[in-house]
């Protein structure tokens, strides 16, 4: 372990010591584990920038200390995870960190070239995406599906903007049966009416400005989590960030929404209903 990483992590001892809070108030707060956020503490676990801005925010600090502490968490930390170790800590403990990142954020793009948006998966969905990977228990199966459900909550909350990007082949990408693909077509028109949702819909009878190298999602200006084959990446780079929010812009401009972009939906759900009913 590092001595910038120790030093970090004293630092942010030091911080929770002053606020007077708890570790257990702080670690509740932060969406970590009481064993994790003493680790951190005591230097014996290196705190990622998701980590560091969790605890950051649970302490309540002001915007400039937030700012010092995460350039020394730039500084000291990996931006990358590893899935397999995600899975081995938890999927559900991830979705709850995720959902604490979303519950900070006022304005969430998502691009998505892989499947449905999590927050707008149905439940039947989401149990056929738990169920393809592989040595999940069953406990761990059932607490991320309740893990990942919750999060949509948020979408009721008129204060906060979502704009979902969405690539045609994702609506028929078969993880499932023909019923319940129709049902999530039918999920995604329906969110589309909420005021404070926008979904977008890249047809493939549309010209692309770019390729879908994989997905990502923007929280505000500050935060970009994108997802690979083999690992979760997290970056605060304004340079990234801006590289990823020109790639979203790009993709939006080709996108339909609205009125056509439910067209799209409900004619690919009519295909799997036909389907469904000549089984």
């Amino acid at each position: 372990m590092s001595e910038v990483s120790g030093d970090l992590g004293k630092a942010l001892r030091a911080l929770r010591g002053a606020s007077g809070l708890t570790g257990e108030t702080v670690a509740r707060r932060a969406s970590m584990s009481p064993g994790k956020l003493s680790k951190i503490e005591h230097g014996k676990v290196l705190p990622s920038v998701v980590d560091t801005d969790l605890i950051l925010t649970a302490l309540g600090v002001s915007e400039a200390v937030k700012a010092q502490f995460l350039e020394q968490a730039r500084a000291a930390a990996t931006e990358e995870t590893a899935w397999r170790l995600i899975h081995r800590t938890g999927l559900w403990k991830h979705q709850q960190a995720i959902q604490a990142i979303e519950e900070h954020t006022e304005r969430l793009r998502l691009f998505q070239g892989q499947l449905i948006p999590g927050l707008l998966q149905t439940p039947e969905y989401v149990a056929a995406i738990f169920e393809l990977i592989p040595g999940l228990s069953e406990e761990s199966r059932a607490r991320g599906i309740a893990a990942r459900l919750a999060r949509q909550q948020a979408l009721h909350d008129r204060s906060r903007s979502f704009h979902f990007l969405v690539c045609e082949h994702v609506l028929r990408w078969r993880i499932c049966d023909p019923s319940i693909m129709a049902m999530q077509l039918d999920r995604l028109a329906s969110a589309s009416r909420l005021p404070n949702v926008t979904i977008g819909i890249l047809s493939q009878n549309t010209r692309m400005p770019d390729f879908p190298m994989t997905c990502f999602s923007l929280h505000d200006d500050r935060l970009v989590i994108v997802e690979t084959f083999h690992s979760e990446i997290t970056t605060r780079d304004p340079r990234d960030i801006r590289t990823y929010v020109e790639t979203f812009d790009r993709f939006s401009s080709a996108a339909v929404y609205g009125h056509d972009m439910r067209i799209v939906a409900e004619g690919i759900r009519d295909e799997f209903l036909r389907e469904q009913e000549s089984r």
